[in-house]
């Protein structure tokens, strides 16, 4: 049952963040819509529809210590506990040797996925602690990148190999809390970010080619999965992709 829960949702204006906070509004969870522009949020969440759970939209930039504490505290102004934090907004760059790619990118890029992730799950990880009843469960967006790269990602692909460190470790240090941490690893989504799959990217072979993607909605499948667990249960690491795409085997 999810009676009450409160679900917080970064990166929730578009694509993978969008269609999760979504099907999570729509199972019955209080989702908290997360993004740098409260404008996506507000259409993400008309977009929804009536639910009988309630949806509140946060502007936040997640690198921003102050602006993730206010983040937290208008939580617990509306609906007073954290039960669910999925850790999902990111960015990329575009392909590019690590001699190509400016500091101020990789700054950005680390920022963004390592350090806005350390502070949300960090937020969650307080607010889990201290509630009554304590605990709750953090799920971190890993990427396949967090096992393997594409070529010329290199701020991409080092920030998401951290992101399973930082799993790991939370799931360790949230065992005393009844704080449960898991990743899912995507793979091919078609969101707004994944369209250049369907018209080349560059292969491991040197070669350019066209890669199978899936619909979005796999992806919230699988969260809302992961998150109806009870809490003495854990997918700790879960992969979800396009069945044809190049990542098992030579590629």
């Amino acid at each position: 049952m999810t009676d009450g829960k409160t679900a917080i949702v970064t990166g929730a204006g578009t694509g993978i963040g969008k269609a999760v906070a979504t099907a999570l509004l729509g199972q019955g969870w209080n989702t908290v819509f997360v993004g740098r522009r409260k404008n996506l949020l507000d259409d993400a969440i008309a977009a929804a529809g009536k639910t009988s759970s309630k949806a509140l939209a946060v502007g936040c930039d997640i690198t921003k210590p102050d602006e993730v504490d206010a983040l937290y505290a208008a939580v617990d102004k509306a609906f007073g506990r954290v039960d669910l934090l999925f850790n999902n907004a990111g960015m990329g760059f575009k392909t590019a040797t690590i001699d190509e790619v400016p500091v101020e990118v990789w700054t950005d890029v680390v920022n963004v996925n390592l350090t806005g992730s350390f502070l949300c799950a960090r937020g969650a990880f307080a607010a889990m602690r201290r509630q009554n009843p304590m605990g709750g469960r953090i799920i971190n967006n890993g990427s396949i990148s967090a096992h393997a790269p594409r070529p010329g990602s290199v701020p991409y692909t080092a920030t998401k190999h951290a992101i399973t460190g930082l799993t790991k470790t939370l799931a360790l240090d949230g065992r005393p809390y009844d704080i449960a941490c898991g990743q899912i690893d995507i793979g091919n989504a078609l969101t707004e970010m994944a369209v250049a799959m369907t018209k080349g990217v560059p292969q491991a072979n040197l070669t350019t080619a066209i890669e199978p993607v899936m619909d979005v909605q796999r992806v919230a499948e699988a969260v809302t999965y992961m998150a109806s667990l009870p809490l003495d249960a854990n997918v700790l690491f879960m992969t979800v992709m396009a069945t044809k795409m190049p990542f098992v085997g030579r590629g």
